[in-house]
């Protein structure tokens, strides 16, 4: 067992409390209050007064597949050979060995979405898992947490340049359309027909087990995604969402979770070029769920609470900002349940922090995942 001592408690669903203990044991927190009992704890750390709060969740990243400091061998986002490769599971790509996943958790953060890219149209299923460790599968926290989708510049610039469709928004449209309409199809025929990869993954789609994960940046892309998911009757997160603030009314009408990113990022291309800090703002003013992300590598994942941070000079409050990168980004995943949030029986998932989260002279001082230290502060790597 592991006892926390004298430290300020940001649970985030049940408010703040100051000169609180903490009691970890099999990977779980046991117990969380004053004075709690830690008389058989093999180690207690000292908080002496420091900010106790979850681990912190970047929900989309390509972590693990773009990987850091490695080059073209490292990479293995997009499936670029076709439009429509639903079929692809991007565990089959993660390395663990990824020098990046160190620094994530020297940076605060416990738990990732790791989706494949925005090539395609429909690029494959993504997962949550924790950040450590060296085997994909020992980590995993959720798989798969949805089905990765594109529309906008990306599939239509890469196809196009080739010739082949889809080389317009309109074509966008069209293959997603049918690509649902062919796994309709064939899941309305049984299982009296020649197998179809393609259309199998997407039955969990259908049967509304798992949502779209829909890449969009330009109103217009957004108002197609909640189209064609409305049309399906299947439940769709958007992800990016740059021009959220301009089309709250559609957002609201569909009932979608947005992910808000990577916010830092210059403006790469025509359809983000208004890209900055005011759609989660208002998303948040108009009670839209939203979770912040850093795209990683688009922006380095170790500065996911920096986005947070730079939220606020926007207006976004302290309280919401950090709920954008734990609870809220908990619910995208889908994973609340486990993570994201103080609270007994939840995973041991915790950062001991200098001062204030969002204050840029603060620092973690120690990292844990499942109840195991595995950052700290002027310590050699754990």
């Amino acid at each position: 067992m592991l006892g926390i001592r004298d430290v300020t408690i940001v649970t985030m669903q049940n408010g703040t409390m100051t000169k609180g203990d903490v009691l970890l044991a099999d990977g779980r927190i046991k117990a969380y209050g004053e004075a709690v009992d830690l008389a058989g704890c093999e180690r207690i750390i000292e908080g002496r007064g420091r900010v106790l709060t979850p681990g912190l969740i970047d929900a989309h990243t390509h972590l693990g597949l773009s990987e850091s400091g490695v080059g073209r061998e490292g990479t293995d986002t997009n499936e670029s050979t076709h439009p429509l490769t639903p079929y692809l599971s991007v565990r089959d790509g993660i390395n663990m060995q990824d020098q990046a996943f160190e620094s994530f958790r020297r940076a605060g953060i416990t738990t990732v979405g790791i989706l494949p890219g925005s090539g395609n149209i429909l690029g494959g299923t993504g997962l949550a898992l924790k950040c450590r460790g060296d085997i994909v599968d020992d980590v995993v926290l959720k798989d798969p947490i949805g089905m990765k989708a594109a529309l906008g510049e990306n599939p239509k610039g890469l196809y196009g340049e080739r010739k082949q469709s889809p080389a317009t928004r309109m074509g966008n449209a069209a293959l997603l359309r049918s690509a649902l309409l062919r796994a309709k199809d064939y899941l309305n025929k049984g299982e009296d027909h020649p197998r179809d990869p393609q259309s199998e993954a997407l039955i969990p789609v259908l049967k509304r087990e798992i949502p779209l994960i829909i890449h969009v940046h330009r109103h217009d892309d957004i108002t197609t995604a909640i189209r064609i998911a409305n049309e399906f009757g299947v439940k769709c997160h958007l992800a990016h969402v740059t021009d959220g603030y301009m089309v709250t009314d559609v957002l609201k009408r569909g009932g979608v979770y947005c992910g808000v990113g990577p916010t830092m990022h210059y403006p790469s291309k025509v359809e983000n070029k208004e890209r900055d800090f005011r759609t989660a703002v208002v998303l948040d003013r108009e009670n839209i769920p939203f979770c912040l992300f850093t795209d990683h590598p688009v922006v380095d994942g170790r500065n996911l609470v920096l986005t947070a941070s730079i939220a606020t000079q926007w207006g976004l409050s302290d309280e919401s900002a950090l709920a954008a990168i734990t609870v809220w980004a908990a619910r995208y995943l889908g994973v609340e349940n486990r993570v994201g949030s103080i609270a007994v029986d939840m995973d041991a998932d915790l950062v001991l922090w200098s001062g204030n989260p969002l204050e840029l002279t603060t620092f973690v001082d120690m990292t844990i995942i499942d109840g195991e230290i595995v950052y700290q502060r002027g310590m050699q790597p754990c």
